[in-house]
């Protein structure tokens, strides 16, 4: 829908409302593998029913209500459910194991948790006994737990039943017992700018902070992300993409929201099914790590699937490869398809490619400014404005940046300067037309020898060998020059290489000092739950495998 402001303040649920006046009848959320489809007028009213059903069982304002649980079709609903209500949504990661879940319901002082049965190896239900063992014992509703002093209670995603818990069916059939007069009054005491969504970051730094987002942050972030790729709501955008993570929710739901555009769900992403999703559903974007998108263009049934409807869609979360991205932009049709780039902290995007650029700012940069954000390359130590193409830290301010870290003022201290700037952790360069360009971490910059070296551009060398179909590029802490090179390389299919062979590719095209000296040859890179790359384990693995790298004898 048009606007007459670029920046609103509404809640989620003014938002919602909005859509479903203009749409009523339109596709809201599919999944395909399960012939399941809900117009936006159906969608909510099920948010309502689960709304109210939580406010009888005594769920209040400012209350955190977690989800444990993959992309089932109760996320989207309790996401608006609890907006609705003031409660405040907790995303929780679906690969986390039993410390996790335990540091995160502490830390957060969560009062609800609702789960499914359990993802993949582990089992959550069970889990959960072991953590709190009172659930067993204790009549629901009235839970003192003696380790989780803030938990009041559980709630099931499912047609089983457990003890202590509740189910969402029996949640949905309380919500006669709330009056519509006490839910509106609940609505109307809502202020835009109170906190709606609460992630933990990925905890690949110490140990996992968690983001408040307001309505405000996400309901405009995800605004201007469906904007930049032209959404409206003949848009059908496949969504395999976690949930949990901002990726899902924000520029998933929350630009499809503000569009009018159908979601059409995965549970969990499989290459198949996305592109038998696309397929059936003629969708006109699809989102994903570039990973998935390897996947599918990879996939041996590739070539069966029609994928004409294509236009559109996101690629984020770590950097592609060049050569992927014009596959994706060729033989998938997605000749619109934009890159963000942000994070949890900025709600999370605050550049994006846009409709109409040209292939070197969609394969080479991840774009300009959002409307209404501010972007800087900062210099990490005088915190200075770098000129146009030097390297510095990528910050941001805006009606973006987090409220703050959980019960943590001296990480959101550390994080949002006195000027109101976000610190990204990130290196990168803006160009005369304000395009930036992200050249790693900060703490993922090797110095070898006094010479900084920037592992993007290493790798984006290697995509261009024949036979790596990945690559990635960390520092080996060194006794010589305080740090070498080293690349984790991923060789396609059949392909057979020696570490020699790709430094013989390197000679005499790229800086000496920048050669890789240390090379492995992997299947597989350890990721985080949402796609991302976890360099500090590569690192980690690099001192492991190369110890040699510390007995040379330093320079005299």
């Amino acid at each position: 829908m048009p606007r007459e402001q670029a920046i609103r303040e509404c809640t989620l649920g003014q938002l919602l409302d909005e859509t479903v006046a203009a749409w009523p009848g339109r596709d809201a959320v599919v999944y395909v593998d399960r012939n399941f489809r809900l117009t936006w007028r159906e969608f909510s009213d099920l948010v309502d029913e689960v709304a109210l059903g939580l406010m009888a069982l005594g769920v209040q304002k400012g209350a955190k209500v977690g989800i444990w649980a993959n992309n089932v079709p109760y996320w989207p609903v309790l996401m608006f459910a609890t907006a609705k209500i003031g409660a405040v949504l907790l995303t929780v990661n679906t690969h986390y194991r039993k410390s996790e879940i335990e540091y995160l319901l502490k830390q957060s002082d969560c009062e609800n948790l609702v789960i499914i049965d359990g993802f993949r190896d582990t089992d959550y239900v069970g889990t959960l006994y072991e953590l709190v063992p009172e659930l067993k014992t204790q009549e629901r509703g009235r839970l003192h737990c003696e380790r989780f002093p803030r938990l009041k209670r559980v709630i099931f995603l499912g047609a089983e039943k457990h003890r202590g818990m509740y189910s969402m069916s029996e949640v949905q059939s309380l919500s006669v017992m709330t009056a519509p007069e006490d839910y509106e009054a609940r609505q109307q005491s809502l202020s835009a700018h109170d906190v709606v969504n609460m992630q933990y970051t990925s905890g690949t730094t110490g140990f996992p902070k968690g983001v408040q987002l307001t309505h405000y942050n996400i309901g405009n972030n995800g605004y201007w992300i469906g904007e930049n790729q032209r959404f409206t709501e003949k848009d059908r955008l496949c969504l395999p993409v976690p949930l949990f993570h901002c990726f899902g929710c924000v520029l998933g739901v929350m630009a499809c929201v503000t569009h009018g555009t159908a979601m059409v769900l995965l549970e969990n992403f499989d290459p198949l099914m996305a592109m038998t999703s696309i397929e059936e559903e003629k969708c006109t974007a699809i989102y994903g790590v570039p990973t998935m998108f390897i996947s599918m263009l990879e996939h041996k049934l590739f070539k069966r699937f029609d994928f004409s409807s294509l236009r559109t869609g996101i690629m984020a979360g770590s950097p592609c490869p060049i050569e992927f991205m014009k596959r994706a932009i060729s033989e998938m049709y997605m000749r619109e398809i934009t890159i963000c780039y942000g994070l949890t902290e900025g709600s999370p995007v605050m550049t994006q490619t846009r409709v109409g650029d040209s292939l070197r700012q969609m394969t080479e940069t991840v774009g300009r400014a959002m409307p209404e954000i501010e972007v800087r390359i900062k210099d990490p130590e005088t915190g200075e404005e770098s000129p146009r193409g030097s390297v510095g830290e990528i910050c941001c301010r805006g009606y973006n940046v987090m409220k703050g870290y959980y019960n943590n003022p001296e990480a959101t201290a550390k994080t949002i300067d006195l000027d109101g700037w976000l610190h990204s952790g990130d290196l990168g360069v803006m160009d005369e037309e304000g395009y930036v360009t992200v050249t790693g971490r900060l703490k993922d910059m090797i110095i070898r020898g006094g010479e900084n070296v920037y592992p993007r551009e290493i790798e984006e060398f290697l995509y261009r060998m024949d036979g790596i179909l990945d690559v990635q590029v960390v520092g080996v802490p060194s006794r010589k020059f305080g740090e070498e090179v080293g690349a984790f390389i991923i060789l396609k299919p059949d392909v057979s290489l020696e570490p020699e062979d790709v430094k013989d590719f390197c000679r005499g095209q790229i800086a000496r000092y920048k050669i890789p000296k240390f090379i492995a040859f992997v299947e597989s890179y350890p990721m985080t739950a949402s796609g991302k790359i976890q360099k500090y384990k590569l690192r980690e693995l690099a001192a492991q495998l190369f110890p040699e790298a510390m007995q040379e004898a330093p320079k005299a």
